[in-house]
């Protein structure tokens, strides 16, 4: 089996470690533990319980509390409806593994997560792209959709709120996307790792798992609670999916571990504060980096309405690998580029992982843009 390089992933794994400013990053900034358990309340009490944690697999679903917690995340699901996976990576993965078979039809949306792509084209789809344009607000066109899955289609794969772009589909083009698979029998595999962090205060999106019956979405603990490091995530979806992919990560998975599953509780059970501190980051940096848009005539953008990425577009003479190989050995400041999406003059920015790094980051862009600028006078 072939499958393609993972650019995301392959350019932050080679230059994120030499990041001085790090405005490529895609989580809210991260929560030390200690502030987990702060937020708790309860420091003490939780600390004794992990300590006195037996250290076996522990509850190979998931323990019925997480479960039941993640399932509270959704209008209509139980603890039956719901698998917890090591991160949303792992979550993609198996909901392919399980949906996808050699010479199925695929349609994704892109740019997205590179693992909607290449995965079902690794395990022998054909794999059809569904571009989102800046002209459209990096939102799909049903249109186009409902065009391309005239002659069939198996499994069409979105990302809400949208990475890189940062665009948000409402509940009426989620209802229009689950009609259109609803025609095909089609599943609809939907990567919500950066569900509720809205830009907009009292705007809430639905689940593509509540919207459609034969819609699964993933999640994590990664982007929204600040949590990258504790690795978990889940998928929900139709009780009998669940069932199949379960007897599936057996292949892949054992479990996700007590000292996870319990953390995760934590995180859960303190779901509103951590909420309020992430949406107050993600509000004011998002401001913060529109007010520099503005501010700079070479850069332009779809303004996002959620998650943490904005794909910035720019008016230089200069590839997008080449822009941010230069400005991180000149400023220490590390952005990705549009390439890793394939795509040119445009560069993601990862804008909620603290202000002071955002400002002095975009600062140093400001001032590595001038500086060869002037050189090329």
């Amino acid at each position: 089996m072939e499958i393609k390089p993972f650019g995301v992933e392959q350019w932050m794994n080679r230059w994120e470690t030499l990041a001085v400013n790090n405005i490529a990053e895609t989580c809210v900034d991260s929560l030390f533990l200690y502030e987990l358990l702060e937020l708790s309340e309860r420091k003490e009490e939780i600390l004794v319980d992990l300590l006195g944690t037996r250290m076996t697999y522990g509850d190979i679903k998931g323990s019925e509390g997480l479960r039941r917690l993640i399932a509270g995340l959704y209008e209509e699901r139980n603890p039956e409806t719901v698998l917890v996976m090591n991160g949303g990576s792992a979550a993609n993965f198996l909901t392919i593994f399980t949906l996808v078979n050699p010479g199925d039809r695929v349609i994704s949306v892109w740019p997205t997560y590179q693992q909607l792509t290449s995965i079902p084209e690794a395990f022998g789809a054909r794999v059809d792209i569904l571009e989102l344009r800046p002209g459209n607000s990096w939102l799909p066109d049903t249109d186009e959709l409902e065009k391309m899955s005239e002659n069939g289609v198996d499994l069409i794969c979105l990302n809400n709120p949208n990475n890189p772009t940062g665009s948000l589909m409402d509940r009426e083009m989620l209802e229009k996307i689950a009609g259109i698979a609803r025609q095909h029998g089609a599943w609809v595999l939907c990567d919500e790792a950066y569900r509720g962090l809205v830009h907009e205060p009292g705007v809430s999106v639905p689940s593509m798992a509540d919207i459609y019956e034969k819609g699964v979405s993933t999640g994590s603990m990664s982007k929204v609670f600040s949590l990258a490091g504790l690795r978990s995530g889940w998928m929900a979806g139709p009780q009998e999916f669940i069932e199949e992919a379960f007897a599936r990560r057996d292949y892949t998975t054992i479990s996700c571990g007590p000292l996870v599953d319990a953390l995760a509780v934590v995180a859960l059970e303190n779901r509103e504060k951590i909420m309020e501190r992430n949406l107050e980051i993600i509000r004011e940096s998002v401001a913060l980096l529109g007010e520099w848009v503005d501010s700079e005539p070479a850069f332009h953008w779809v303004r996002p309405r959620a998650g943490t990425t904005a794909f910035v577009g720019y008016d230089l003479d200069i590839p997008s690998d080449e822009f941010c190989i230069d400005l991180l050995g000149s400023t220490g400041t590390f952005l990705l580029p549009g390439s890793c999406f394939g795509i040119e003059k445009r560069l993601r920015f990862g804008y909620a992982y603290g202000t002071e790094a955002l400002k002095r980051g975009l600062e140093s862009v400001s001032g590595w843009v001038r500086q060869d600028q002037g050189r090329k006078r």
